[in-house]
């Protein structure tokens, strides 16, 4: 339990740092990270992160994909923990 607690939070802090990330880059015109890296790390178990960065950072706001998917993904992802721990 403690190692699945300890992903989740490191995932979810990767996620949200990658989302600053990208931010950065792209004010600046730098090299960017694909959506898809993006969406995989939130698929993985960092929903939350992703869901955090587009609010701090104003990010993917206009991107269906990620406006819907994200809660979507975190949805999904709280459903299994409570599955797993019944």
């Amino acid at each position: 339990m403690k190692f699945f607690v300890a992903y989740v939070v490191i995932i979810c802090f990767i996620t949200l740092l990658m989302m600053a990330y990208d931010k950065k880059q792209a004010r600046k015109g730098g090299r960017r990270i694909p959506e898809r890296t993006l969406f995989l790390l939130s698929a993985i178990g960092g929903a939350l992160g992703g869901i955090v960065g587009m609010r701090i950072w104003r990010h993917k706001t206009k991107h269906t994909s990620f406006v819907i998917g994200l809660p979507a993904l975190l949805v999904v992802q709280l459903m299994a923990v409570y599955w797993f721990m019944k």
